[in-house]
């Protein structure tokens, strides 16, 4: 089955938790997604895309990096109910979070680099994430409620309903994942293919697949694309390619893909009814 890309899957980082324990804990609904390969640096590029932290590993002193998401109002940030959802699984409560929007975030250890800024709020899940509603949705959406406005990014907007509509006319078109997670630079495969460094990376993907739920996004090394890996789970696929990408349109959300991170990203949109529901709560909607 395809990887659930948040920093609790990393081999390299030490771990609380098994790969088994967590797949369990996330519910495995659907691939997850995290880290950004054969992208650039993203410097201040996308302000309001940041990282979520939380003291989920006992054997790193402090708070752990664990996911990607964005801003999309002063005082919401978006990313997966799979992070939120492993973060209450292993006894992490809902107020003790933080979100960072510095482009450079976390030691390679996943800890939280000193200076960087902390900005704490409270996490909600989607109240029917996970596979046992039987409706083919997976609602792997969250948001963290900054317990006070951030002003240092312009929040990023959202689709209008059914936005993004099943349509061969959308294949082809180019989009930017944003993210944190695990790099990649070399086109093999093996123990040192990936690192993490905590820095903000993005990258321009092609659309190669589109249901009612999912983007299907293609990210292979060997026709020179790349796309996101382990760490940029919950973390904005923006429309377009360039400057129209700040404060930009987010459209999707980072969830999954296989493994080696060297394949197919598979995102959640967010022009649905039902991801519109749940963020109707917390933002107004276009």
């Amino acid at each position: 089955m395809d990887e659930m890309r948040d920093r609790t899957y990393l081999g390299r980082m030490k771990k609380l938790v098994s790969l088994a324990a967590v797949a369990a804990a996330c519910l495995a609904v659907a691939p997850s997604a995290g880290a950004i390969t054969f992208g650039q640096l993203d410097g201040n590029t996308h302000p309001n895309v940041g990282g979520l932290f939380a003291d989920w590993d006992p054997t790193v002193p402090g708070p752990d990096f664990l996911c990607t998401g964005t801003l999309i109002s002063p005082t919401v940030f978006l990313t997966a109910s799979h992070c939120t959802a492993f973060l209450t699984s292993v006894g992490v409560a809902p107020d003790a979070v933080f979100v960072s929007f510095d482009p450079d975030v976390a030691n390679d250890d996943g800890s939280v680099r000193t200076g960087a800024q902390q900005l704490p709020g409270t996490y909600h899940t989607h109240p029917r994430f996970g596979p046992h509603f039987g409706d083919g949705d997976a609602h792997d959406i969250a948001v963290v409620v900054l317990d006070s406005p951030y002003n240092g990014a312009i929040p990023a907007s959202l689709p209008t309903l059914n936005e993004l509509a099943v349509k061969k006319s959308l294949l082809g078109s180019q989009y930017t994942a944003v993210g944190y997670g695990d790099v990649r630079e070399i086109k093999q495969t093996g123990a040192n293919a990936l690192f993490f460094d905590g820095q903000r990376r993005f990258v321009a993907q092609t659309l190669t697949g589109l249901t009612k739920i999912w983007l299907k996004m293609t990210m292979n090394p060997l026709k020179d694309s790349g796309g996101t890996c382990f760490g940029d789970s919950g973390g904005p696929h923006f429309a377009g390619t360039g400057s129209q990408t700040y404060p930009g349109e987010v459209v999707a959300l980072t969830v999954g893909g296989d493994g080696a991170c060297r394949s197919t990203d598979v995102d959640y949109r967010l022009d649905t009814a039902s991801a519109r529901d749940f963020l109707g709560e917390f933002v107004n909607l276009p």
